[in-house]
């Protein structure tokens, strides 16, 4: 460490060499006036050589991955563990999250790392005290998981399961029920795999089909445990339908997504209504419960791609007043940029206007609906330049559009004609 001091000057030594020059020097340069990053380890009053050199070499350390300099980063990192065998940092629990951090960030981007250096890391950290410990697990399970070693991620996560130390904290519980939720997603996943296996085999082991049996009663215990505990696991909730609905049990499965739906302990979860949604969907159920699913979906997110279905489900309806719903539904989906230039949301409105046009009130049925939208659609959807740009692009929706501008906004000098584009073409 002492030739790394030698080696390693400190920023504000060069400022000094800098600021020594005679001011009215026409060679000295400017000074920036950007401001200036705070060290990561401050200068104390009291630092010895030791402590000088670490802080130092933490400095040259940022620099490196600030630049994106790996190579020379993973070898000022060799030096920087030495940290930890300070006597008067006391536990050191912030230099031990600092290495784990700046070492795995290093192995991520290294072009040379190996699964080896990871293994190492990871095992280093994890003895080097207890605070981290489950989250390092967690951490070093995902990275075998994304490299395809499963089995080895699930062992990760078993040791840390098992994992105790002292009086457990509300944190350390729910690290364990974090940790037992993606255990059981590894038995899912391994599930999956058997799933396939024995799909594709032409006479199948009954030895296999009960493994398979196996893994599932495994990851059911924890992936049911979840619903218990209020938060967005979305993950978890599709593995565990997809192998209710594997072994058809459609009761416990409907029960878990109306659960995860409705449950007014959980966030607000667009998702949930949408899992719901499609499990109804796939088992024929009757439109006015798949309706009831999208109002919801339709207040959480109104520019949700389902709220086609929605209109299409609505429309279908005798009723009169579905059909304004239906109306509101496809506008609001309009009032979003994404779905300006979607033919299949202009041709559903067309439609829609189209059976409103039956009853005898439809005019202030559309007018209700654009009066808080007459100042701002047309510039959203009606210029010359989208006229321009549709008739260029997609002829068909401006097809679409050009009749129901008329229908939309009455009171507005629109350019949005096909005679506005012709005449914008020939000047």
């Amino acid at each position: 460490m002492d030739d790394l001091q030698r080696e390693l000057v400190p920023l504000e030594d060069l400022d000094d060499d800098s600021d020594s020059s005679d001011g009215n020097s026409s060679k000295g340069s400017k000074k920036s006036k950007l401001p200036l990053v705070n060290p990561m380890c401050a200068e104390t009053p009291k630092e010895t050589g030791f402590h000088q050199s670490t802080r130092v070499c933490l400095e040259q350390i940022r620099e490196a991955l600030l630049h994106h300099r790996w190579q020379e980063a993973a070898e000022y990192m060799a030096c920087y563990p030495q940290m930890l065998e300070d006597p008067t940092n006391g536990t050191g629990q912030p230099y031990k999250e600092l290495i784990w951090r700046i070492s795995t960030e290093i192995l991520h981007h290294h072009p040379n790392s190996k699964m080896e250096d990871y293994n190492n890391i990871y095992e280093r950290m994890k003895h080097s005290g207890v605070r981290h410990y489950l989250m390092i697990c967690l951490e070093h399970s995902f990275h075998l998981l994304l490299n395809g070693h499963i089995e080895d991620a699930k062992r990760q996560l078993s040791v840390a399961e098992s994992w105790r130390h002292g009086k457990e904290s509300a944190a350390q519980y729910q690290r364990i029920k974090l940790i037992h939720a993606y255990r059981s997603l590894l038995d899912y996943i391994i599930w999956c795999d058997k799933k396939f296996t024995h799909s594709n085999t032409e006479f199948p082991d009954s030895g296999d089909n009960q493994d398979m049996h196996n893994y599932f009663r495994q990851a059911s215990v924890n992936l049911k445990e979840i619903l218990k505990n209020p938060g967005v696991w979305d993950p978890f909730i599709l593995s565990y339908v997809e192998m209710l609905e594997f072994y058809e049990d459609h009761e416990e499965a409907l029960k878990v997504l109306n659960d995860y739906a409705y449950d007014s302990t959980f966030p607000p979860n667009p998702n949930a209504q949408v899992y719901l949604y499609q499990y109804l969907k796939r088992h024929d159920t009757s439109e006015r419960k798949l309706m009831k699913v999208l109002k919801i979906l339709h207040v959480l997110v109104p520019s949700h791609e389902l709220m086609l279905e929605y209109s299409s489900l609505l429309l279908q309806s005798e009723k009169r007043s579905d059909i304004q719903k239906a109306l509101g539904v496809v506008l609001e989906m309009l009032d979003f940029a994404c779905w300006r230039s979607n033919l299949d949301t202009w041709k559903r409105l067309k439609s829609i206007i189209q059976k409103l046009q039956l009853q005898e009130d439809w005019k202030d049925v559309v007018s209700g609906q654009m009066a808080a939208r007459k100042d701002w659609w047309p510039a959203l959807h009606f210029t010359s330049f989208h006229a321009s740009k549709d008739s260029e692009e997609n002829p068909e929706l401006m097809e679409v559009k050009a009749p129901l501008t008329k229908i939309l906004c009455p009171d507005l000098m629109l350019k949005y004609t096909a005679s506005q584009v012709t005449s914008g073409e020939r000047s």
